[in-house]
């Protein structure tokens, strides 16, 4: 999947117009890209769209324009976008209640690294989280992180085939799973190896 460019980009102007029709669809486009696993976790697999939706928001709300600043923007959020190698993934960890949230995320430390993709009749992969910069300290993880999962050529020759996708986390204090995902989600998958 190729990585964003400035001129993939809206103008303010023009985005101020046309931000309704945008945000629909990447709204419509999420929904299958966008899956909650277990009570707690939800997981957006990040494509080229929902990177510029993002991009865009972000340059809106900063009101960026300059070209050093849009550059900036594209250097953060393009290592997001899938290289027809791999998954990528924003995993968010929910918890409404302040106090339990941060409960929680003390028990949590190391759940990105145990984030996991399994194409069926191959082994899981294991997510490699946050490479730019470390999300987690002494006391607790993060609740946002960014997960990539590289597949072999022959997990994504079978997914191509047709074969069942299954995601998780197996963290001693979370362990919850899809198995398999839907077939809408497989579908969105599957092209971001093309």
């Amino acid at each position: 999947m190729q990585k964003l460019s400035s001129t993939d980009l809206f103008s303010l102007e023009r985005y101020a117009r046309e931000r309704p029709q945008f945000r629909a669809k990447v709204m419509d486009h999420k929904r299958a890209r966008q899956l909650a696993v277990g009570p707690n976790t939800m997981w957006l697999f990040e494509d080229r769209l929902t990177v510029q939706y993002q991009v865009q928001e972000m340059l809106r709300v900063e009101r960026i324009f300059e070209p050093e600043g849009i550059a900036e923007e594209l250097d953060s959020y393009n290592p997001l976008i899938p290289d027809g190698r791999n998954l990528k993934a924003t995993l968010l960890i929910e918890f409404p209640d302040e106090q339990e949230r941060r409960r929680e995320l003390a028990k949590l430390k190391g759940v990105e690294d145990r984030c996991w993709v399994q194409v069926k009749g191959h082994e899981r992969v294991f997510a490699i989280a946050d490479e730019d910069l470390e999300r987690e300290n002494d006391e607790k993880t993060s609740s946002v992180h960014f997960l990539r999962f590289e597949l072999t050529q022959p997990m994504i020759a079978t997914l191509k085939g047709g074969a069942e996708l299954s995601i998780g986390v197996d963290h001693d204090h979370y362990r919850h799973a899809l198995a398999p995902v839907s077939a809408a989600t497989r579908q969105a998958l599957v092209a971001d190896f093309s």
